[in-house]
């Protein structure tokens, strides 16, 4: 029999059952492995907040702000998402083997998950609208 369905393969001679090879066994039979999780996560909040930030700055100059402000956005990405990304993530890889698959870390890792996407999503609205009340008052 073929792996197709999951079925254990064979031994041509003996028809003893071989174990299925590694990387092919169903993804509920091997557990979660956080590190490579959270790594999965942030990237792609950054990407979320990158196109966040694009958009409502594109917009925001629709608007009439200066030109400056990609380039303020630009620096605030720079000088502080990057690294809040970069703490998240290095929390989770420095975990052993062990740990990284150990299900007791699931409500550590949603809580870390759920912050990281609130920073993502509501950091470009609020850096947007900080910039526009100060070019407002200025």
């Amino acid at each position: 029999m073929n792996n197709r369905f999951n079925t254990p393969v064979r031994h041509e001679r003996t028809g003893a059952a071989r174990p299925l090879e590694r990387g092919r066994e169903r993804a509920e039979d091997s557990p979660r492995d956080w590190r490579k999780a959270m790594s999965d996560h942030v990237a792609y909040a950054l990407l979320v907040y990158t196109a966040l930030q694009i958009f409502l700055t594109v917009k925001a100059m629709n608007e009439g702000l200066p030109s400056i402000l990609p380039y303020m956005a630009l620096v605030i990405l720079v000088a502080a998402i990057i690294p809040a990304c970069r703490w998240f993530e290095k929390r989770w890889t420095v975990l052993s083997d062990a740990e990284a698959h150990d299900p007791a870390l699931a409500s550590d890792f949603r809580r870390d998950t759920i912050a990281l996407w609130l920073m993502a999503i509501l950091l470009p609205v609020a850096i947007t609208g900080l910039c526009m009340v100060f070019f407002a008052l200025g």
